[in-house]
């Protein structure tokens, strides 16, 4: 994977896998650290202590179907290559947190890549799920919980095709806004 944001794609998929009903995204630029966090916060059926241990190893899967899982020790390297890590937290039953941190400057982080994207195939890929958006650069923030518009479309499909490309629009709207605001030094820290 060469972006953080199919990296985040990849472990929200693992969620839905996992049964979660509510998955929360995170990536957050805090230029004044040079660091670069991301998690994905789930309720799902959570991972077994024994394959937690064993989880950063690429010869390791749940899936029945092929023999290796690249997504998360794919990340893990990535990190570590960006002076960073990569941590796993899970309870059966409850639910899964996996963290990431990479130095924000270093030459060999991999580009963002488009979120607005991730986050918008996500939320109407898996409607029946509750997603919780957030991106950060610096102190502007962008948060996005799908139950409100849910809740005012009521019941009608985030897929229909005028509310899906408002939805896009919005997303990438927001990303942008938060995103330019630090190219234009409003929140520099």
């Amino acid at each position: 994977m060469r972006e953080i944001s199919l990296h985040l794609l990849d472990i929200a998929e693992n969620s839905v896998t996992a049964g979660a009903s509510r998955i929360k995204l995170n990536l957050t630029e805090a230029h004044s650290r040079d660091r670069l966090y991301l998690s994905v916060i789930d309720n799902g059926k959570g991972i077994p202590r024994a394959f937690l241990e064993t989880i950063k190893n690429p010869f390791t899967t749940s899936r029945s179907n092929r023999k290796v899982g690249m997504g998360i020790p794919l990340l893990n390297q990535a990190a570590i290559q960006c002076e960073g890590e990569l941590s796993v937290r899970s309870q059966l039953g409850k639910g899964t947190q996996i963290w990431a941190d990479f130095r924000l400057s270093h030459i060999d982080r991999m580009p963002v890549g488009d979120l607005a994207a991730t986050y918008t195939g996500l939320v109407l890929g898996h409607e029946d799920r509750n997603w919780v958006l957030r991106y950060q650069v610096d102190r502007s923030v962008f948060y996005l919980d799908d139950i409100q518009i849910k809740n005012e479309m009521d019941g009608i499909p985030l897929s229909e095709p005028p509310i899906n490309s408002y939805l896009r629009n919005l997303i990438e709207k927001e990303i942008q806004n938060v995103s330019q605001k630090r190219e234009e030094g409003v929140f520099d820290a």
